[in-house]
C-alpha cells in the first residue's frame, strides 16, 4: 500500500513510513552539556515565577482572607446562578523518593501515561476529512506574529538492511548509490543537509568507497551538513528485541561510526518500527542520547496527544522518581513518513512538494492525481504559500514554533537526478519564503540536531508550560509521559500484533544466538585477563574476526524486519544463514576455551581442533537442535562439561541422551551421582519412542563457572540409573514397552504427577492440564486449552481473526505419565481434526534437593503448522485459572520491564495483544499470582477473566496489504518451552487490579526467567576415553563468591578484541554490563531459600574476582562513549566506583563499568 512504490521491486515499504532520526554530536565524549541539571533548575524556577506572578498574587490575598475568616468569621451566603469548577491542584514538582529501594511498587509522577489515553480515547475512528485520521486543521494567522516560525526541512533515506531484498542486495542495488549521492549533492551546495541511520550499510560502503569520497563524507558530518542519527547498527525493532540485542546493535554501530568518522550519535531517529517501548528511550538516554524521534504509534493516540499539544514530551521510565530516565520525544503526527505525509495535514498537497515523483521517475504518481510541478519565477508565489499553508497547519499542532519536515522516504535519492529535483526545487521555495517578511516565516534545509537545538533554544526563552503541568527539569515547557506505544493500529481496526509471533522459529534462534554470544564473550574476557604473554592470546584474539561477525549477525537480524518476521522468505533464510554461520563459530571457539580454563589445553593456539563439541546440534540454519546421543562401549566413560553463564552457583537437574541404559554418572572427583532413565519422545504418533534414552541426574557449577561430570560404562561400583516408570492412555493406539521400563495403562481419567511443592492433576483424555495442587492445601484451577483462530486478514504484521479461537484437542489422543525420582512428566500427542496433530507437548516437574527448577511447572510445546491445511489459521495455548485479574496482567518490555495490560472492550480482540518477549503474569485480589516465562518473544492476550493466552505460531497465505507482498507459509517445525510458576504472596499489598503502576516479579520468579533464558552450555567429549584412564578433577570457577540475587551480569566482554593488544594503557579493555532487578518484596524474600543475598547493600567490583585484581574502574554510558555520568543521568552514588570499589546500583538501572583486569 505504499504511496511512493520503487518500481524496480524492492519497493517502497507499507504506506510509506521510515524509521528513526537520532543526531550526532563531534565533540568530545567527555563534553559537558551546555547547562547541567541544577541551573535548569534555576532557569525553572525564575520562568515559574514570572509566569505565575499573578496566581502567587491571588494565593497570598487567599492566605490574609482566611486569617480575616478566622477572625471575624464567615459572612452569610449570597446566591450565585455560576456553578463552581474543580480546580487542578498543581502536583509537587519533585516526587518524593521512597526509602525502601525494594518496595512492591516503584512509580513516577507525570502528567500523561498511556494507560490513562487508551481509557479516555473511544476508538471511534471519525473520518476527519482530508487529514482523514484527525481533524480539519486551521489557524487564526497572528500565531507567529511575535516567533516567526522557522521550518527545517529533513531529507532523509530510508534504507532497510533486508526486506523485500537482502541487506547485501539492496546494498548493491539501491544503498550503495544512494550514499554516493548524498556526498554528491550535498558537497555541491554547502545549505543542503541530510541524515543517515544503519551503520550496516555505512560500514559496507565505506569499506568499498574511494578515500576520497570517504574524506567528503567525514567533512559533510563535521561541518553539520550530514548527520548521523541514531547510529545503531540498524533501527532495531521494539516489541520482540531483548534488551541484550538492543545495547549490542547500537553499541555495535556506535562505536565503529566512532572509531571511524569520530562522531557520537545525541539524537534518535526512529520512524519505522511498528510500535515504541519505553525500555528504548531508556537505553537512549544511558547512551548519552539527548532526543527522539518516533512515528509508528496508534492513530487515535496520535490524534489525542494532537488535540492537546501534547505530541512532544518528555518520556519518563514508569519507575523513575527522580527524573533521571527523561529524554525529549517528538511524535510524528500523520498517518506515515513518506513526504505526503509528512509537509501538513493534507496529502493531496504535500505530494505536489514530492519532485521526484515526475513523470518517467522510478516512483509513481501522486494517488490524488495532482503532480508536482516544476518550481519557477511565475509559480513560486503561489507553490511557496501553498507550502506554507501545510507548514502552519503542522505547526499548530505542537507547541513552539519550531517546526520539523521529514523529506524522504524508503531507498530514496538514488541518483544524482532525484537529489537535485528536492534540492533545487526545495531552495527555490525557501528562498521566496525567507525574502518576504510579511509571511513570518523562515525555512531551510536541517538536520535532527538543527532542529532540537533549535527547539530547545525557544524553549528556553518561552515558557509553553501549562499551570500544574510537572514536566521535567530536562526541557522546560513540554508535559511529562510514561508508559509504551503498543499495540500499533495504522488504520481502522488494522493492529499490528502479529508480527509478535510471525516466524516464531527465528525469533527463537535470535535468543539462542544472544545467549551463546554472551557466554562466549564471558569466555573470551576470562581468558585474556589473566594472560600476560602473547602466546595465551592466540586463541581469544585468533576469534576477535568471528566473534565480531556474531555481533553483527546478531545486531543486524534485530532490523525492525527481521526478529519481527515481516522479510521475503529468501530474507528470512539470509538471516538464518548468519546466525547458524555464527553459531557455529561460537560453538567451536566455547569448545577450545573450555579446556584452556579447565587446563586441559596446554598450547593454547587456536590450531587443533577441540576434544569436545556442544550437546546439542544443528544441521542447518531452519533444523530444530538436536541432542547428541552418547554411545559407550563397557568399560568407557565420556566428559560432560557444563558452562553456567549466571551470576550464582547452580543446582539443578540436567539431562543428556543416551544410547543404552547400562551407565553410571559420576562427578568430577569420580563419586557416583544418583540419576534417572527415560525414554525419549517425538512428534511421531506411530513410534512415539526414538529408542533413546534420557539420563538426569543433579548437578552444582559455580557462577560462571564450568564443572565436568562423567558419564560411564561398566568398571565402576555404582547404582545403575533408576528406570521411569511408565503409564500408557490411548484408545486407538497400542504402544509397545521399551526396555528396561515398567509400563502399565492408565486406570482413570484423571492423572496426577508431583514433587514435594507441588501435585499437577490432568485429563488423561486430552492431555491436558486442569489443576495445581499445593502441598500447604491450596488449590488452582489451571485449565490448558489448545486452540486456534482462523484468520482470512492476517498477514506477517496484521492479526486479524474472524471470530474467537476454537479449541481443536479431541477425547482418544495419546498420553504417556513417566514417573522417577528427579523428573516427572505427561506427553501427550492429542487428537486433532488433522492428521498428523499440529502439535504434541510434555509438563515436567523436577525434584531433587533445595532447588530453583522445583518450584517451576515444565510446558513443552512441540509445533508443526508445515501444511496448506493450516493455512490462514493461528495456534494458542490458553490458561483458564480460577485467579480474578479482571482482564489485567502484566508483560514484559524487552526483557528490562513489567508493563500493566487491560483487555478493552472498545477495541478488538487484536488490539488487546501485546508483545511478550519473556514474561507474562496475572494476579487476584488476594494475592495468587499465576506467572509464564518464554524463552523467545511471542503474543500474550487475557481476554476473558482469569484467562491467559499465548499464541504459538502462525501460518498466512495471504498479504496483509502493509507492502511485503506475500504471507507467512515458511514454518518450520519447532518447540517452544515455558516456566509456569503459581505463588502467593507472604504480606498485604496493593490491590493490583486498582493500582495502574507496573507490578514486578517476585524474586523467584526472576531466577526462574534467569535459568530459562541463560540455560547451561553442555559439552560432550567426541571421543570415549577408557575408564583406566580417570584425569584429575576438573572446574573452574572464577567468582571470589556469587553475586547478590538481584544483580544481574547483563554482559562481561572485551568490547575491542580487534584492538586488545593496541589499546592505551590507561584505556580499560574490559566491561561489566549490570543490571539491578526489581523485584516484590511481597512475595517470598529469599527465593525460597534459593538466594542468601540482594543487593541492597553496596557491591564490591573490586573483589568480585578470584584471583584477579580489577583496576581503573569507572562507570560508562551503554555504549561506551561518554564518561561524564551526571549527563547520563546517573545519581551520585551509582556513577562514581571510587577508590573503595563499592557500586550502588538502584532497582531497574543498567550501569556500564570498564575496568581492567591483571592476574593478582
Amino acid at each position: 500500500m505504499a504511496f511512493s512504490s520503487f518500481t524496480g521491486g524492492s519497493g517502497a515499504r507499507r504506506g510509506g513510513w521510515a524509521g528513526s532520526i537520532l543526531p550526532f554530536s563531534s565533540v568530545s565524549p567527555s563534553a559537558k552539556p551546555k547547562h547541567n541539571r541544577k541551573y535548569r533548575r534555576r532557569l525553572a524556577i525564575r520562568d515559574f515565577i514570572f509566569s505565575n506572578f499573578f496566581t502567587i498574587g491571588l494565593l497570598i490575598s487567599f492566605f490574609f482572607f482566611f486569617i480575616v475568616l478566622l477572625r471575624y468569621g464567615v459572612p452569610k451566603p449570597i446566591s450565585s446562578p455560576f456553578k463552581s469548577h474543580a480546580v487542578r491542584s498543581h502536583r509537587p514538582r519533585k516526587p518524593i523518593v521512597s526509602e525502601n529501594w525494594n518496595s512492591e511498587v516503584l512509580s513516577s509522577n507525570v502528567d500523561i501515561t498511556t494507560k490513562e489515553l487508551y481509557d479516555k480515547i473511544e476508538f471511534l475512528d471519525i473520518d476527519g476529512g482530508p487529514w482523514k485520521q484527525g481533524w480539519r486543521v486551521t489557524y487564526k494567522g497572528d500565531e507567529w506574529d511575535s516567533e516567526k516560525l522557522k521550518v527545517f526541512v529533513v531529507p532523509h533515506s530510508h534504507n532497510d538492511p533486508g526486506w523485500k531484498l537482502t541487506v547485501d542486495e539492496y546494498y548493491e542495488r539501491q544503498s550503495r548509490h544512494i550514499l554516493d549521492t548524498i556526498v554528491e549533492a550535498l558537497s555541491r551546495d554547502s545549505r543542503r543537509k541530510f541524515i543517515w541511520e544503519e551503520m550496516s550499510y555505512l560500514e559496507k560502503w565505506w569499506r568499498d568507497a574511494s578515500d576520497e569520497k570517504k574524506e567528503s563524507f567525514a567533512a559533510l558530518v563535521k561541518n553539520g551538513q550530514l548527520e548521523i542519527v541514531g547510529g545503531g547498527w540498524v533501527m532495531n525493532d521494539e516489541a520482540n528485541s531483548h534488551y541484550f540485542a538492543i545495547i549490542e546493535q547500537m553499541a555495535e554501530g556506535n562505536i565503529w561510526l566512532n572509531e571511524t568518522i569520530g562522531v557520537v550519535p545525541k539524537n534518535s531517529w526512529a520512524i519505522d518500527p511498528f510500535g515504541y517501548s519505553p525500555t528504548m528511550a531508556y537505553l537512549l538516554r544511558r547512551m548519552g542520547f539527548e532526543n527522539m524521534l518516533i512515528q509508528r504509534t496508534h492513530y487515535e493516540l496520535k490524534k489525542e496527544l494532537a488535540l492537546h499539544k501534547n505530541l512532544e514530551f518528555i518520556w519518563r521510565q514508569s519507575w523513575d522518581a527522580e527524573e533521571t530516565t527523561d529524554i525529549f520525544v517528538h511524535m510524528m503526527p500523520f498517518y506515515s513518513y513518506d513526504i505526503p505525509h509528512t509537509c501538513g495535514p493534507e496529502p493531496a498537497i504535500c505530494c505536489q512538494f514530492d519532485f521526484a515523483r515526475s513523470r518517467g521517475s522510478l516512483y509513481e504518481l501522486c494517488p490524488w492525481r495532482q503532480d508536482p510541478v516544476e518550481i519557477n519565477k511565475e509559480n513560486v508565489q503561489e507553490r511557496a504559500t501553498t507550502l506554507l499553508d501545510q507548514y502552519r497547519k503542522k505547526s499548530v499542532l505542537y507547541r513552539t514554533n519550531t517546526l520539523l519536515i521529514p523529506l524522504g522516504d524508503d531507498f530514496r535519492y538514488i541518483n544524482i537526478d532525484e537529489a537535485e529535483a528536492q534540492f533545487k526545487n526545495y531552495q527555490l521555495l525557501f528562498d521566496y519564503i525567507n525574502s518576504t517578511p510579511s509571511l513570518n516565516a523562515e525555512a531551510n534545509f536541517g538536520t535532527l540536531e538543527d532542529y532540537f537545538r533549535t527547539l530547545r533554544d525557544e524553549a528556553e526563552k518561552i515558557n509553553y508550560s501549562l499551570p500544574g503541568e510537572v514536566g521535567s527539569s530536562l526541557v522546560g515547557g513540554f508535559p511529562s509521559l510514561s508508559g509504551d506505544f503498543f499495540t500499533y493500529a495504522d488504520r481502522q481496526e488494522d493492529y499490528w500484533s502479529g508480527y509478535y509471533v510471525s516466524r516464531p522459529f527465528f525469533k527463537a534462534v535470535d535468543r539462542v544466538l544472544e545467549r551463546t554470544l554472551r557466554a562466549a564473550e564471558m569466555m573470551l574476557a576470562l581468558l585474556l585477563a589473566p594472560c600476560q604473554r602473547s602466546q595465551c592470546e592466540k586463541l581469544p584474539l585468533g576469534f576477535s574476526y568471528k566473534l565480531t561477525a556474531a555481533r553483527r549477525n546478531l545486531a543486524l537480524f534485530q532490523h525492525h524486519d527481521g526478529v519481527t518476521g515481516t522479510a521475503k522468505d529468501h530474507v528470512v533464510r539470509d538471516y538464518g544463514i548468519r546466525m547458524h554461520t555464527s553459531l557455529q563459530d561460537l560453538h567451536i571457539f566455547m569448545s577450545k576455551a573450555i579446556e584452556v580454563l579447565l587446563g586441559i589445553r596446554h598450547d593454547k593456539s587456536d590450531q587443533n581442533p577441540s576434544q569436545f563439541e556442544p550437546e546439542q546440534m544443528r544441521s542447518k540454519y531452519d533444523a530444530q537442535p538436536v541432542h547428541k546421543s552418547i554411545d559407550l562401549q563397557e568399560g568407557t566413560y565420556q566428559s560432560v562439561i557444563f558452562f553456567n553463564p549466571l551470576e550464582q552457583t547452580r543446582e539443578e537437574v540436567a539431562m543428556v541422551i543416551v544410547n543404552r541404559t547400562e551407565v553410571t554418572v559420576l562427578d568430577s572427583n569420580w563419586t557416583c551421582v544418583q540419576s534417572q532413565i527415560s525414554p525419549e519422545f517425538q512428534h511421531d504418533k506411530a513410534k512415539v519412542f526414538t529408542g533413546r534414552h534420557r539420563i538426569h541426574w543433579k548437578i552444582s557449577v559455580p557462577a560462571l563457572g564450568l564443572q565436568t561430570y562423567y558419564i560411564a560404562n561398566g568398571l565402576f561400583d555404582c547404582e545403575k540409573p533408576k528406570p521411569a516408570k511408565l503409564k500408557f492412555f490411548s484408545k486407538s493406539t497400542s504402544l509397545p514397552c521399551p526396555t528396561p521400563y515398567v509400563c502399565s495403562k492408565a486406570d482413570s481419567d484423571v492423572a496426577e504427577i508431583e514433587n514435594q511443592h507441588q501435585s499437577l492433576v490432568f485429563d488423561v483424555k486430552h492431555g491436558l492440564l486442569q489443576k495445581v495442587i499445593n502441598k500447604n492445601g491450596s488449590e488452582n484451577v489451571v485449565n490448558e486449552e489448545i486452540a486456534m483462530y482462523s484468520s482470512w486478514g492476517s498477514g506477517a504484521y496484521l492479526f486479524k481473526p474472524t471470530g474467537e479461537a476454537k479449541s481443536i484437542t479431541e477425547e482418544g489422543g495419546l498420553t504417556v505419565i513417566t514417573e522417577g525420582p528427579l523428573m516427572q512428566e505427561v506427553f501427550s500427542y492429542p487428537k486433532t481434526g488433522w492428521e498428523p496433530s499440529p502439535i504434541s507437548h510434555s509438563t515436567r516437574l523436577y525434584s531433587g534437593g533445595n532447588s530453583i527448577q522445583e518450584h517451576l511447572i515444565e510446558m513443552e510445546y512441540h509445533v508443526e503448522l508445515l501444511g496448506r491445511e493450516y493455512d490462514d489459521r493461528e495456534l494458542i495455548v490458553r490458561y483458564k485459572t480460577d485467579i480474578d485479574n479482571k482482564r489485567i496482567f502484566y508483560s514484559d518490555l524487552n526483557g528490562l520491564q513489567m508493563s500493566r495490560r487491560e483487555s478493552y472492550d472498545k477495541i478488538p480482540l487484536q488490539g488487546n495483544y501485546y508483545p511478550m518477549p519473556s514474561l507474562a503474569f496475572m494476579e487476584g485480589s488476594n494475592g495468587q499470582r499465576f506467572s509464564v516465562h518464554s524463552r523467545q518473544s511471542l503474543g500474550v492476550a487475557s481476554l476473558k477473566d482469569g484467562w491467559l493466552e499465548i499464541m504459538l505460531d502462525r501460518r498466512l497465505y495471504r498479504d496483509d496489504g502493509r507492502g511485503l507482498g506475500q504471507g507467512v507459509t515458511d514454518n518450520r517445525a519447532m518447540n517452544v518451552v515455558f516456566h509456569i510458576l503459581l505463588e502467593s504472596n507472604v504480606s498485604t499489598k496493593l490491590n493490583p487490579v486498582s493500582s495502574y503502576s507496573p507490578l514486578s516479579p517476585s524474586l523467584l520468579s526472576h531466577c526462574i526467567g534467569g535459568h530459562l533464558n541463560y540455560p547451561l552450555h553442555a559439552f560432550i567429549a567426541k571421543k570415549p576415553q577408557p575408564s583406566s584412564l580417570q584425569p584429575p578433577s576438573r572446574s573452574f570457577s572464577p567468582l571470589a563468591a556469587p553475586l547478590p540475587c538481584d544483580l544481574h551480569i547483563v554482559s562481561f566482554k572485551v568490547p575491542r578484541p580487534l584492538k586488545y593488544t593496541q589499546q592505551s594503557p590507561e584505556d580499560p579493555r574490559f566491561l561489566l554490563i549490570f543490571h539491578r532487578r526489581h523485584w516484590d518484596s511481597s512475595y517470598c524474600k529469599t527465593a525460597r531459600s534459593n538466594c542468601t543475598k540482594v543487593a541492597d547493600e553496596p557491591f564490591n567490583i573490586f573483589n568480585m574476582f578470584k584471583g584477579l585484581a580489577v583496576s581503573k574502574a569507572r562507570a560508562s554510558s551503554l555504549n561506551l562513549l561518554h564518561e561524564d555520568t551526571e549527563m547520563l543521568g546517573y545519581n551520585e552514588q551509582s556513577g562514581d566506583v571510587g577508590h573503595e570499589g563499592q557500586l550502588h546500583i538502584p532497582p531497574m538501572e543498567v550501569r556500564a563499568y570498564k575496568l581492567e583486569l591483571k592476574p593478582r
